[in-house]
């Protein structure tokens, strides 16, 4: 029972995602040895518990008058601040640790300045997100820097900065926009009745989504930043096909990733739109939506990534495996993560 509290308060469901992401950094740099791959998945696991275990711990004045959140351990008492913030010290010096023997052991230390900026945006984002709109960019930037860390542990040892692959910076960025889709709209929207009665200065409320009487109002603007982020997600997982070599070679592989991309994007777009317009809000229904929507999304990178290594494929799987299984240990459902 405890450890369920435990994993509820590090939003568990998700966490394979973020523990994958300094992994597809590494890959799109040519780097298949597991070990150092599942020392990469654990840096950027701790990282992720971190992360959201501060935020909880930041946002707890604003969460606990929300009875949509109240089954999240802080807000239902089931651990305490003080315990929520040793466990947060700990999860982040557990990956310091981690990435530290991984930097001598292969006797690369500069990664970890990358790392260490990508914990500074994370953290700053935590401080001040609900203070000021935009600051969803600092989550952005910490992924990006995350999956850059990740890439300096590719095959070849990096020299500079020039060394990191075309590839790799696509990655990194498509890994940005993603998760930016995820703050910005996704996060927004679920939190957009706790957040527009307190008056939190969220983007989403700067850009007019508002409850009035019941009823969820989208704005126009709103909605054309969430349709122009997936576009511009989709633009840049072709964008290899066509700039980077052996990715333009027409092969069966290359038209089945096509098929696939075309239809997770539709799909993308399809649920986005469900989500967006919802006449009343309902945070169960946004939740199941916003955790199809989570399912799909981030099978885009590995999917691209089978061009460079068909093995890389089953990194679809990991991060919807993980949010299924951690939704029906944590919570007793599927889609729908009751602390998200």
């Amino acid at each position: 029972m405890r450890l369920r509290e435990y994993l509820k308060l590090a939003r568990s469901f998700n966490a394979v995602l973020t523990g994958i992401s300094p992994v597809m950094g590494a890959i799109a740099m040519e780097q298949y040895y597991i070990p150092h791959l599942f020392l990469l998945f654990l840096i950027g696991f701790f990282g992720h518990t971190f992360g959201f275990v501060l935020n909880d711990i930041v946002d707890y004045k604003i969460d606990k008058y929300s009875k949509e959140i109240s089954d999240r351990p802080l807000v239902s008492g089931t651990i305490t601040i003080k315990k929520a913030m040793i466990y947060a010290l700990i999860s982040m010096i557990i990956a310091f640790i981690l990435a530290i023997f991984l930097a001598l052991t292969t006797q690369r230390i500069f990664p970890i300045i990358v790392l260490i900026i990508a914990a500074f945006f994370i953290t700053l984002y935590n401080l001040i997100s609900k203070r000021y709109p935009f600051t969803d960019i600092l989550v952005a930037l910490g992924i990006f820097f995350l999956i850059l860390y990740g890439s300096f542990y590719g095959e070849k040892p990096i020299v500079n900065i020039n060394d990191i692959t075309e590839l790799a910076w696509v990655v990194c960025i498509l890994g940005s926009i993603q998760v930016l889709f995820m703050q910005m709209i996704a996060g927004g929207m679920k939190d957009i009745e706790n957040d527009f009665k307190k008056g939190a200065k969220t983007l989403a409320i700067k850009l007019g989504v508002r409850i009035v009487d019941g009823k969820l109002k989208v704005s126009y603007g709103f909605k054309t930043l969430a349709y122009s982020i997936q576009l511009f997600d989709l633009i840049m997982v072709f964008l290899p096909f066509f700039i980077i070599p052996g990715f333009s070679e027409l092969t069966y592989l290359r038209y089945f990733q096509w098929i696939v991309l075309i239809i997770v994007g539709i799909t993308m777009f399809i649920l986005s739109h469900r989500l967006l317009s919802m006449k009343r809000f309902e945070r169960f229904k946004a939740r199941k939506l916003i955790g199809s929507h989570y399912v799909i999304n981030f099978t885009l990178v590995p999917i691209m990534l089978m061009s460079l290594n068909i093995w890389a494929g089953f990194l679809v799987f990991f991060p919807a495996l993980g949010y299924v299984l951690s939704n029906i240990i944590v919570h007793g459902t599927i889609l729908q993560p009751k602390t998200m």
